[in-house]
């Protein structure tokens, strides 16, 4: 049986080791954003998730570029109220904190009365799904391909995405597979005609539920510029529909532009 893909491997109980795939196009030895948003969102959820409360909301914040070193995890519960948990994780590497990321938890619970607005928007999926390919781009101009290349255009981007494990030898758990796509918001929003010249530096995913399986769809829904900041806004949707929303904020990086004309596969991308 071949072993299943993930970034790290676990070697104590609060350290892991990146593997290749955790590797990103943004520098040598740089990390990509999915696995630690993974990681973290993991470790959260392990150490203070409960069935009865919904992960509502997790932000990372990514301090300064990952490398490919031993990564230590701390992990704290910062507020055990009876409606909302507050959590908060550290990811280490060599003493200096590199990301940082906090996890709202709300206890479950039935609707209030009456009836509320909600946007109502297209949300396209591929006529087909290669289920030996994990990951799917589509653009309006371009329709669905898994390459990047293909959807180098000005035109509103989407993807498709199953995730890889996180940790080997430990299945995602919905939340990670949510946080995982999520991360992806930079994908849709920033990418352009010639490639993704903005590197986010954080992440926020919103969730109303839990996707329903592996398979989990972004589509850009806002994209705003200025003085070299951008800020991007995606939905999130599965077979059943949407689910929660993607926001990133990042910052212009020419020098280390990514144009995608190498015709890398997404699985391989950033």
């Amino acid at each position: 049986m071949t072993a299943r893909a993930a970034h790290f491997v676990q070697t104590s109980t609060d350290t892991f080791l990146p593997t290749s795939n955790a590797r990103s196009r943004w520098g040598p030895d740089h990390l990509n954003g999915p696995a630690l948003v993974g990681l973290a969102a993991r470790t959260i959820e392990d150490q203070f998730g409960l069935e009865e409360f919904m992960p509502a909301r997790l932000t990372v914040d990514l301090f300064k570029a990952a490398r490919g070193v031993s990564t230590t995890v701390r992990a704290r519960l910062v507020r055990d109220g009876r409606r909302v948990r507050n959590s908060e994780c550290e990811l280490v590497q060599d003493g200096a904190v590199v990301a940082k990321a906090t996890l709202v938890q709300y206890r479950r619970s039935s609707a209030p009365p009456g009836e509320e607005w909600s946007a109502i928007m297209e949300l396209p999926t591929p006529p087909d799904v290669d289920e030996t390919s994990p990951l799917r781009v589509g653009s309006d101009d371009a329709g669905w391909s898994p390459k990047i290349a293909d959807h180098r255009n000005s035109s509103r981007k989407r993807f498709l995405n199953r995730a890889i494990d996180v940790v080997e030898g430990v299945r995602n758990t919905p939340l990670v597979n949510a946080a995982y796509s999520a991360e992806g918001t930079s994908l849709v929003t920033n990418l352009g005609t010639a490639g993704i010249g903005y590197i986010n530096g954080d992440l926020t995913v919103a969730l109303a539920r839990l996707p329903v399986d592996e398979w989990i769809y972004l589509q850009a829904d806002s994209h705003w510029t200025s003085d070299g900041i951008s800020v991007g806004a995606a939905t999130l949707y599965d077979r059943v529909g949407a689910f929660g929303t993607g926001l990133i904020t990042a910052v212009s990086n020419p020098q280390a532009q990514i144009d995608f004309s190498d015709d890398t596969p997404v699985a391989e991308s950033i």
